[in-house]
């Protein structure tokens, strides 16, 4: 059970859990190759990447099949190191949920979210995903949403 999973359950949202397995993360487009081992349209399955903006960590999902828009964020907005990203989620790349971080970073969701009734995110470990409701994956994160993808 992962932090993201117990984060849900605490929470008393409705989820599904998907599995996969055989992709490496350093593979070509491993958000893309996720959702198609899940048999999701990429558009529907959402990566959290974590920046860094004027020095501060942020937490950024945008859809699969896109990349986060880095303009759109912020002057200074730079993807963060890998052992920065985990020493603040908890979380290694590849298994960054947007659910049950270390600390609760400022989180931002791609607004294209809103289009679905529910989403995929990272449940917290390579080869585990969540399948939410995207308005409680910002509800529970206090997201802001906006058209954050390129």
């Amino acid at each position: 059970m992962t932090p993201a999973v117990v984060a849900a359950r605490k929470a008393g949202i409705a989820f599904e859990l998907h599995e996969y397995e055989g992709i490496d993360p350093g593979e070509g487009d491993y958000a893309v190759a996720v959702a198609n081992a899940l048999g999701v349209e990429p558009e529907r399955l959402f990566k959290t990447l974590v920046v860094s903006v004027d020095g501060k960590l942020e937490v950024f999902v945008v859809p699969a099949d896109r990349q986060l828009n880095l303009r759109s964020v912020g002057k200074r907005a730079k993807m963060a190191d890998r052992g920065e990203a985990e020493r603040a989620t908890g979380y290694v790349p590849g298994g960054i949920s947007p659910l049950g971080q270390r600390r609760l970073l400022p989180t931002t969701i791609d607004e294209s979210a809103l289009l679905f009734e529910k989403i995929v995110v990272s449940a917290g470990r390579r080869g585990l995903q969540i399948e939410l409701a995207a308005a409680d994956l910002i509800r529970l994160l206090k997201a802001r949403t906006g058209p954050i993808a390129a």
